[in-house]
């Protein structure tokens, strides 16, 4: 017999979702400002999408087999939370070394490494709500987490129009180098970054084996599955990532010598070789286990639930129109609203700081929007709810057009941010309960891979259709991305959410 796991107090759901406030912090600067990066260090319009393309990459190849190794993974930690932990070092590193970045190559690969690593403490964060709340929590639980996602944006992504006009840090630099404000904003990142993960780590105490067990009716393997995570190697292995990127911003301080980064990229690769390695060396039966691992990621890919299909593609267009507007909205706006595409001018580095106020604004409405969106997918369903916040969204890519005074830009991040909370936790409250409880890292790992695979499709095509087929007007990129995102909603009419306690709650089928 099951034993319902038990509710939790406000502040124990906050304290667990807490750590999203850092990751979120830096997945925003990496949004509003990665693009501004390479255009600095020489990027044409049309060649940022294919640098773009780590990020989705890292995630396609991270999020499932952290997702596997977290369902396994038992240590004194916990379940999870090794993960958070290791993933926000290595991200504070990264934080910390991509505005020094000298090339555009390095800056791309740094991107990747970021990108890597943010996704490690990530995407545990999903399984960690269905670890640790009952059913009829879980909306509340993703909801926090959207909450903290758009604080932490809000902050993040404002943060060097706020040092250029609040604290007159320098915002113009020379050509092939960031301004101050963009530089100070990562430190500041690292810092939060690393704090909030830490507190999440320190307050929260996971269920044991045991409680796990009980929850499940006593079934072992169905709480937690064979043992097969490298715990002591994961933790060392990280170290030689973190230590090569530390390494390459010492190197660019004080030696200057591109050849060199090669011996920090190397140490980067030698903690990834050590990880396997190191469970090679743990002897045949792990080895085999851990390649069945990877072949049961495979079976579980092929044999999700219908829901699981369904909500793929309304994820697949939600986030093609998401990554198109991260990519393209900074020239967008610098070109179609301040009348300049030159990294060295006052007009282009105004433009991009006010982009971060509006990716800033979008995820503040996302705060807000988090609580609004519960109480209305309770009284017409999850559907009707995530259809008509992706309908807002896509109006307000589309109305970017439309607008001619930049500050009035804002309106259309109305919606945008409706659009944005409901893609962050509609979709998984939905499928959480649609999942089973040993397989709920592994296929929330699985579900990103209809995050990621548009991405890479928008980063392989958005640059020849804008050069080729728009007159290079990154301007049309934001009106793909409109279209995208309101084809996603009518898609979530196919969804069947019958189970889902919030359709549930609104009798609805």
């Amino acid at each position: 017999m099951n034993t319902e796991r038990p509710q939790l107090s406000f502040w124990q759901i906050w304290n667990m979702c807490f750590g999203f406030l850092g990751i979120q912090f830096g997945f925003a600067l990496q949004n509003a400002n990665v693009s501004r990066i390479f255009q600095t260090l020489g990027a044409s319009i049309d060649d940022i999408p294919i640098l773009w393309v780590a990020a989705p990459v890292t995630g396609l190849l991270v999020q499932p087999i952290v997702g596997y190794m977290s369902d396994r993974t038992w240590t004194k930690l916990g379940r999870r939370r090794p993960y958070f932990l290791y993933g926000a070092l290595a991200s504070t590193a990264a934080l910390l070394y991509m505005p020094h970045s000298p090339t555009l190559w390095i800056a791309a690969g740094v991107l990747w490494i970021m990108d890597a690593s943010i996704n490690v403490s990530m995407e545990p964060f999903r399984a960690f709500v269905g670890d640790m709340l009952p059913e009829q929590q879980r909306s509340q639980g993703f909801a926090m987490q959207s909450f903290f996602i758009g604080t932490g944006a809000v902050v993040a992504s404002a943060l060097p129009w706020m040092m250029a006009n609040w604290w007159s840090v320098d915002n113009v630099a020379a050509e092939g180098q960031l301004p101050n404000t963009v530089i100070y904003s990562f430190y500041a990142g690292a810092v939060i970054l690393l704090l909030s993960v830490l507190w999440t780590v320190i307050r929260t105490k996971e269920y044991s084996p045991d409680e796990l067990m009980a929850f499940e009716g006593g079934n072992r393997d169905q709480a937690q599955g064979e043992n097969l995570a490298p715990r002591n190697y994961v933790s060392k292995a990280w170290p030689w990532m973190i230590t090569g990127l530390i390494i390459g911003g010492l190197i660019y301080y004080f030696v200057l010598e591109k050849e060199l980064y090669i011996l920090a990229a190397g140490l980067c690769v030698f903690g990834l070789l050590q990880l396997w390695v190191g469970m090679l060396q743990r002897g045949t039966k792990v080895t085999s286990g851990f390649q069945s691992g990877l072949s049961e990621v495979m079976d579980d890919l092929f044999a999700m639930p219908e829901t699981m299909k369904q909500l793929a593609w309304v994820q697949f267009f939600s986030w093609f129109a998401l990554f198109a507007m991260w990519i393209y909205t900074t020239g967008a706006v610098t070109e179609f609203h301040f009348g300049s595409t030159n990294p060295t001018s006052v007009a282009y580095n105004e433009g991009a700081n006010w982009v971060g106020v509006l990716f800033a604004g979008y995820n503040g409405f996302a705060a807000l929007a988090a609580f609004v969106i519960a109480w209305l997918a309770n009284r017409i369903g999850a559907r009707g709810a995530h259809l008509i916040n992706l309908w807002l969204g896509g109006l307000g890519l589309i109305s970017f057009t439309l607008i001619k005074d930049p500050q009035w830009l804002m309106l259309s991040m109305v919606g945008v941010g409706f659009a944005w909370a409901s893609i962050l936790s509609l979709p998984y409250a939905i499928l959480s309960c649609a999942l089973p409880s040993n397989k709920m890292g592994v296929y929330m790992g699985i579900f990103n891979f209809f995050i990621v695979i548009p991405q890479i499709l928008a980063a392989s095509i958005l640059g020849f259709l804008i050069n080729h087929l728009l007159q290079g007007q990154a301007i049309y990129a934001l009106v793909l991305g409109g279209l995208s995102m309101m084809i996603a909603g009518l898609l979530t009419l196919r969804v069947k959410v019958k189970d889902d306690p919030l359709v549930e709650s609104a009798q609805l089928t």
